[in-house]
């Protein structure tokens, strides 16, 4: 299940399902016994167990989940943060089906259980946590006892994935039909721990319905799509890779970069180099060609080869006019163009500049990989993107204002094209943040739209493939490491593709 939806979305899929027939009650009393069962697996029977209930469908949830609870031997206490005589419909329902007593929440009442099920709020919330509520998040947290949250840890927003004002910090989750992007976007993912999505009975029609376009990143998304070397074909038919190389003292991010995109499958790939770092580059390459092409006008003359298909620049190429306009020449060669760092920075006064070259071409795929640094030298002056809310919906913002596929890189990396399409991914280790990886990465998504990806399925399998690299490679990972561990990710991709 790779998509992931926002509140508003999973609002609609639940006015759908009613709509359809299934009473909201029945909806409830599903996710209950999702919880209650979440509990029975970490905590035997006959323990004290806290179900800490809000006002809304949440709290609703957490009193089915109790009832059920009760009924299987445990010692359940409710502690309800809010009235429950101001309960209306499902939750008020759900409040009669708890069928006993409610006590007031304090944070003194959660002395002496053993697990706790937060109730407390949903994926909607949509304001900073304060008073009883945040009184009780804070004490759940002290209790050194686990927590099972209810659809989302409570103070986490289930659209941005960011703490409002204070968070639970839970063991278990359990949320119902899909996922929400608070469960993968940080810090939320940190305050989850275990995700479980629970069937409560919403069809898959409602899914095509509602036109999910965001995303877990996982093969399932581009899969596909995915290059896979024919029997007949041959090395000029699987893309011809060019990646610019900056000066002599600056030649390791290309180095990184062209093996990066010779390793993910293109037939060829060439260094295009100054003269003063020809030689350092061709000694340091041996499957990697090297060619003199100096300045914005040699590099136009040198991609009038249109064998030459996909450009990465930027790793180590300078800041400054050199090379804005050696972008600019790659951008005007009319085939498929990687730009990362320098590339970027370098268009910081005068990003418009780099925007309407990009759209000038918008048959070709563009892909902008900033950290959050150069996001921020790039787009974060910019208003239409300063004033959104969350990394998504940034990267979102910036992809249709550029026109380019862009990889907001980070753990939690986000690929947001054009159209409005977005996935978030979720397998990178903390051993992937070492000096030279994203010139690796850069390298990966050169490689695949060489070979014919489109822009956003090169750069969302690109990002997947650097963190299982990472992962199949194991602590004490060096850039150089990760083109190297990628033929075992590709024995388990393509093993996966075939089945």
């Amino acid at each position: 299940m790779i998509e992931l939806l926002a509140n508003s979305e999973m609002s609609a899929a639940d006015r759908m399902t009613i709509a359809g027939g299934t009473p909201g009650f029945d909806l409830m009393q599903r996710a209950g016994l999702a919880v209650a069962e979440a509990v029975t697996a970490r905590c035997p029977a006959g323990g004290v167990v806290g179900v800490v209930t809000g006002s809304g469908n949440n709290g609703g949830d957490g009193f089915v989940a109790a009832r059920i609870l009760r009924e299987r031997g445990y010692d359940v206490r409710v502690l309800a943060v809010s009235d429950v005589a101001k309960l209306k419909g499902d939750a008020a329902q759900a409040h009669a089906f708890w069928g006993a007593g409610v006590e007031p929440a304090a944070p003194d009442r959660l002395v002496g259980m053993k697990i706790i099920v937060d109730a407390l709020f949903g994926a909607g919330l949509d304001r900073p946590v304060e008073g009883r509520a945040r009184t009780m998040i804070e004490a759940m947290n002290r209790a050194q006892v686990p927590v099972v949250a209810v659809d989302l840890p409570s103070g986490i927003s289930g659209d941005t994935g960011e703490v409002m004002g204070a968070a639970v910090k839970a063991r278990n989750t359990v949320t119902f039909f899909r996922r929400k992007p608070g469960h993968v976007l940080l810090p939320g993912r940190l305050h989850c721990g275990e995700v479980r999505v629970a069937d409560i009975g919403i069809k898959a029609d409602v899914l095509a319905r509602i036109a999910a376009s965001t995303f877990a990143n996982a093969p399932a998304l581009w899969g596909s799509s995915f290059p896979q070397p024919a029997l007949a074909g041959h090395k000029y038919s699987r893309g011809h890779a060019v990646v610019v190389s900056g000066g002599a003292s600056y030649t390791g991010a290309a180095r990184l970069a062209a093996r990066g995109a010779l390793r993910a499958g293109a037939g060829l790939t060439t260094i295009a180099s100054p003269a003063a770092a020809l030689l350092i580059n061709a000694a340091a390459n041996l499957a990697v060609m090297v060619r003199a092409v100096d300045g914005a006008a040699e590099l136009t003359a040198f991609l009038d080869d249109r064998r030459f298909n996909a450009v990465a620049i930027g790793p180590g190429c300078g800041v400054g006019p050199h090379t804005r306009d050696m972008t600019l020449a790659a951008l005007a060669g009319k085939r498929a163009v990687v730009a990362d760092a320098d590339a970027l920075t370098s268009f910081a006064d005068d990003p418009e500049l780099l925007f309407s070259a990009i759209r000038a071409q918008p048959d070709r795929s563009v892909i902008l990989t900033p950290h959050g640094g150069e996001f921020a030298r790039l787009f974060g002056h910019l208003s239409d993107i300063s004033q959104v809310h969350g990394k998504l919906e940034q990267a979102r913002k910036a992809a249709a204002l550029s026109g380019a596929v862009v990889v907001l890189k980070g753990a939690d990396t986000v690929i947001a094209a054009p159209d409005g399409r977005a996935a978030i991914n979720v397998n990178a280790p903390a051993w992937l943040a070492t000096a030279g990886s994203g010139d690796v990465l850069t390298g990966f998504a050169t490689g695949l739209v060489a070979q014919g990806m489109s822009g956003f399925d090169a750069a969302c399998a690109a990002v997947w493939m650097h963190g299982e690299a990472a992962n199949v490679f194991g602590p004490g990972l060096i850039s150089e490491d990760l083109p190297d561990a990628l033929p075992a990710v590709y024995r388990q991709l393509l093993a996966r593709l075939d089945r």
